[in-house]
């Protein structure tokens, strides 16, 4: 009798982990779907964390108690290698060469952490301290601050300074130890986000300097509260459903919107692909999304190359996800990508790399 329920209880198991592994398949790969034409399943991949945890402990069950079982977790983890590395990539380390160079991207919300009364800008003297040799910023703008702040503090580590704005709203700048040489917009259709392409001197080499911020979330502050009180479990069991949906439903909204945006900086790299190519920016997107794989596809994303674990960059509103990147053309070698957690003025954390002309593009 214990037999006859042991074997039913690992079918009953064995059934649960292949419908399991089939899930993390499915979303593994849901960044191919163009969120115009399925923008439901556009976010699919911010629960492959959740699947990919449930699939380790379905790993755990049969180590215990099958050993059998093992190769069929082992399948699905092979299977769905290319997501799991995107999400949580796992690299030896090496050091980054002499003459490589350091790129720090990071989105600063309007410089948020100035009070005004203070002189020291926590932003700014973090920007100071890192002594990169380019700094992508987005919501950058100095209205708050005041450009003679930031000259301040910034002016002596930085030799070269370039912005572009959109409308009234959003900011991208630049700041470089090598001389800026021009920018261009690259153009979309948007309200309040925009792409900007710098052209920069580094050493003998023109590089492209793609900086980006693409259409955000569309989650109010209502909604991220919301979102944490779900995911906690401090909602009541009615609401779940309906805020759930109405998520969903934003969230792929803001997708659809996002995929031009994303699709016109993927045509401008296709149209630039003889030069040295530099990419930054907040992507408002997941690893496991139509925006990073439309981008990955055609540079190198330097976290997933050099980096250990998620790198979660964006930290506020129950929303803990990598959405800030680095990649760089193949001309470079990149090294000791990481999200530097140890400031938390902004919503973002930074995301910093090493780089290293290794060759011709």
């Amino acid at each position: 009798m214990f037999k006859e329920i042991k074997k039913f209880t690992l079918q009953i198991v064995a059934g649960a982990n292949v419908a399991s592994l089939l899930t993390m398949l499915l979303v593994g790969y849901s960044d191919c779907l163009n969120p115009v034409d399925y923008p439901i399943l556009a976010n699919a991949g911010l629960a492959f964390p959740l699947l990919l945890f449930v699939n380790v402990c379905f790993l755990v069950f049969w180590v215990l108690f099958k050993w059998k079982g093992v190769l069929l977790s082992l399948v699905g983890f092979i299977v769905c290698y290319s997501p799991i590395r995107t999400y949580f990539p796992l690299n030896m380390s090496s050091d980054a060469p002499s003459g490589s160079i350091k790129v720090v991207s990071y989105n600063i919300f309007q410089y948020s952490g100035w009070e005004g009364k203070k002189q020291e800008h926590p932003i700014l003297l973090y920007l100071q301290r890192q002594n990169a040799d380019i700094v992508c910023l987005q919501e950058a703008s100095p209205d708050l601050v005041g450009d003679a702040n930031i000259e301040a503090v910034l002016g002596k580590t930085y030799a070269y300074r370039d912005t572009a704005r959109v409308g009234s709203s959003d900011v991208l700048a630049l700041y470089s130890k090598h001389p800026i040489l021009s920018h261009e917009h690259i153009n979309y259709e948007s309200r309040y986000n925009l792409s900007v392409a710098f052209r920069v001197k580094v050493g003998t080499d023109t590089v492209l300097v793609i900086n980006n911020h693409f259409e955000s979330t569309g989650l109010s502050n209502s909604d991220r509260t919301q979102f944490k009180e779900m995911v906690k479990g401090d909602m009541q069991r009615d609401s779940v459903k309906q805020t759930s949906r109405r998520l969903v439903d934003k969230l792929g909204e803001a997708s659809a919107r996002r995929a031009p945006q994303v699709e016109t900086v993927a045509r401008y790299i296709k149209q630039h692909s003889d030069e040295s190519i530099i990419l930054c920016g907040d992507f408002n997107d997941c690893p496991i999304s139509y925006t990073h794989h439309l981008l990955s596809d055609l540079l190198t994303d330097c976290y997933v190359a050099t980096a250990n674990g998620p790198g979660i960059s964006y930290h506020k509103g129950g929303f803990y996800v990598r959405i800030d990147n680095i990649m760089c053309s193949s001309d470079w070698k990149p090294y000791e990508c990481k999200v530097d957690n140890k400031i938390k003025t902004s919503d973002h954390y930074p995301i910093i790399c090493r780089l290293k002309k290794h060759g011709k593009h």
